[in-house]
């Protein structure tokens, strides 16, 4: 991606995040969130469930605040110091999702006309720090995936599976009645722009490392 589709899309996504912040204060997206989330709640297929399920298990405590320490260790156990690093700041996404809940203060669905799951969940509702920090934390480990596995099939498969469990995290925030549709969109657009950000900053550090 150049220089000006970076900034293009960073300009984009933060302007449609403002705009989506702004609604969500008024109360102008519970009307379509309400309707996404029932939709989804309706589906009775335990494939499904279980997928669910799953994928948001990893964002979960005690697992939640173990994994991001585990992956960069095991990079440094490996040599890869810079890599580690990077690693770590992919999880520079829970403290914007800190922040953001902290001004926001959005209720999270209740069990009055939704089915909420048993979890430990806590803080507002605004944004999903599940999606956010998936975003960061996995989303930074695909991409390094993408520049470091020299065999095409298993780099494939690695980066497929990361990115299809960002891309399930979403949809299951709002299938398990923990976040709204308007959380998840504002957490994709928040952590894609982290992560843009990151691997820009991450290139330019290999290079000179190379150079």
């Amino acid at each position: 991606m150049s220089k000006l589709a970076k900034a293009a899309y960073l300009g984009g996504a933060l302007t449609t995040f403002g705009v989506l912040a702004t609604r969500v204060r008024s109360g102008k997206t519970s009307e379509l969130d309400a309707r996404i989330t029932r939709k989804l709640q309706t589906i009775e297929d335990p494939t499904f469930d279980k997928v669910m399920h799953t994928v948001s298990w990893p964002g979960f405590p005690p697992q939640s605040r173990i994994i991001p320490w585990a992956l960069p260790l095991a990079m440094l156990a490996a040599g890869k110091p810079l890599e580690a690093i990077f690693q770590l700041a992919g999880w520079g996404t829970g403290g914007i999702s800190g922040l953001v809940k902290r001004i926001m203060k959005r209720p999270r669905p209740t069990n009055d006309g939704f089915r909420v799951s048993e979890a430990r969940i806590s803080g507002s509702s605004f944004p999903s720090g599940h999606v956010i920090i998936y975003t960061g934390v996995y989303g930074f480990l695909a991409y390094l995936a993408h520049c470091h596995i020299k065999i095409g099939l298993l780099r494939k498969a690695i980066v497929g599976g990361l990115a299809s469990m960002i891309a399930l995290v979403g949809p299951s925030r709002i299938y398990l009645g923990h976040h709204w549709f308007s959380d998840v969109v504002a957490s994709y657009l928040l952590g894609t722009s982290y992560l843009v950000v990151l691997t820009s900053i991450y290139q330019r550090m290999r290079r000179k490392r190379t150079v």
